[in-house]
């Protein structure tokens, strides 16, 4: 059923939220947590479908995981390094691409044991060479569709050596998966990308006792020692700036706002948002500054302002690849031509992003070019309200809130339930900071 926003006279944003558990630290903390020894208490994780999918696979696999509910601490009784038991059905991993890629890197290595991944029938359209190709560089053995390219894909456990692995692409999904597949291969493994991509999986395995150092230009050389255990720990998961994203732009572009977005990861390798907003103009303030288990973290308070025109280039994607859709509503709002390049990445995520976002916007009268890695947006072209669809895409449905929001006129956004993966009480905070 669509949902109808902007219905009401405009109303601007005022207030504070917290935005659920950072979804990457999530899924790490529950497959980490598996596979150490003891028990991992996390607390803030992520109670989404995505992380949820990664939880299922999990217990399908021996791995005791506590329910996991808004608000409560989930515990995970590890299984050691080799403790996973073949599942008796095939593992689904719902709408996750993260579940899907990391779990290709974790069940490579289990020897003598055979795994069969699927997904919902998105996932099964996303591409998986680009972990298995670089795995079977360490000896895995992985078939699919397309050649081993989609889902539904077959693992036969091998015992799997060290390698030097180039990355074709700056991918934190790519690097995990390396770096679980290495925890128990032959021999030394060193990833190398061409930029480096979030480091949320180097920081906490190394926290639960990982040997693992990371070096070379850039920092995008990681090396991992196999024949470390790992040893359960106690993480805390902090709000995720890619949820975050959707209310700093709110706040930048709707008139008379402020916001305070609480609790907020500030991982240097996920900040490029902040980077582009700053290149806007955007007044964002850092609030009480601090350390939690190895994550920096912060609450940031927006309020309106007038912006400039963005660019965005391939050595941003990175650290910002989940935030251009709401980036690109930003710069409708902008003075001046937006430009992102380089970003050829977002037509392989849950929807082609590129061509999503430049077909919803474009409904609500935004002036956007899309072209093979990016597109341009002209700033200063007020948008109207319109029919427009999530396409089952989450950071679209939210974006198209947030366009909504200052939008002339009514929306009626089709599939909103998308927003659920990552972020299940976005409606509920929208309409609360609305009132």
């Amino acid at each position: 059923m669509p949902l109808a926003l902007g219905t009401q006279p405009a109303r601007s944003l005022q207030g504070v939220v917290q935005v659920p558990g950072d979804k990457s630290i999530s899924h790490r903390a529950l497959l980490f947590g598996a596979i150490a020894e003891g028990t991992t208490r996390i607390t803030g994780l992520l109670p989404a479908e995505d992380p949820l999918s990664t939880a299922a696979c999990l217990r399908a696999m021996g791995v005791t995981i506590s329910a996991i509910e808004a608000g409560q601490l989930v515990s995970v009784e590890g299984v050691g390094l080799d403790g996973l038991r073949e599942p008796e059905d095939v593992l689904d991993c719902g709408n996750s691409g993260t579940t899907m890629r990391l779990m290709l890197g974790l069940l490579a290595g289990r020897a003598g044991r055979h795994f069969v991944l699927t997904g919902d029938g998105s996932l099964r359209r996303r591409p998986m060479q680009r972990v298995g190709g670089p795995l079977a560089q360490m000896g895995a053995l992985i078939s699919g569709r397309s050649g081993g390219n989609l889902a539904p894909l077959a693992i036969q456990g091998q015992q799997l050596r060290g390698a030097t692995i180039r990355t074709p692409v700056a991918s934190a999904q790519v690097k995990s998966a390396l770096v679980l597949a290495a925890l128990t291969a032959t021999g030394d493994t060193t990833v190398i990308e061409p930029v480096q991509s979030r480091d949320h999986s180097e920081r906490m395995l190394r926290a639960f006792g990982a040997q693992l150092s990371v070096g070379g230009p850039g920092l995008t050389e990681v090396t991992v020692t196999p024949g470390a255990s790992l040893r359960g720990q106690d993480v805390i998961v902090p709000g995720d700036i890619s949820s975050a994203a959707f209310w700093l732009v709110a706040g930048a572009i709707t008139p008379g706002a402020d916001l305070t977005v609480q609790n907020v990861g500030l991982n240097p390798s996920r900040t490029g948002v902040l980077d582009v907003l700053a290149q806007m103009g955007a007044r964002i303030e850092l609030l009480n500054g601090r350390e939690v288990a190895g994550e920096p973290v912060g609450d940031l308070r927006v309020t309106h302002g007038p912006l400039q025109a963005f660019t965005i280039g391939a050595d941003l994607i990175p650290r910002l690849v989940d935030e251009i859709p709401v980036l690109a509503v930003a710069a409708c709002y902008a003075e001046g031509v937006s430009r992102v390049s380089g970003a050829e990445e977002l037509r392989v995520k849950e929807t082609d992003r590129l061509a999503v976002m430049a077909r919803q916007l474009g409904a609500m009268g935004a002036r956007i070019e899309e072209f093979a890695d990016g597109m341009t947006i002209q700033g200063g072209v007020a948008l109207h309200g319109a029919e427009v669809d999530s396409e089952t895409d989450h950071r679209v449905a939210m974006s198209l809130a947030v366009a909504a929001q200052v939008a002339t006129g009514p929306t009626q956004l089709h599939r909103p339930e998308a927003a659920a993966v990552s972020y299940p009480g976005f409606w509920e905070d929208l309409e609360r900071l609305q009132a």
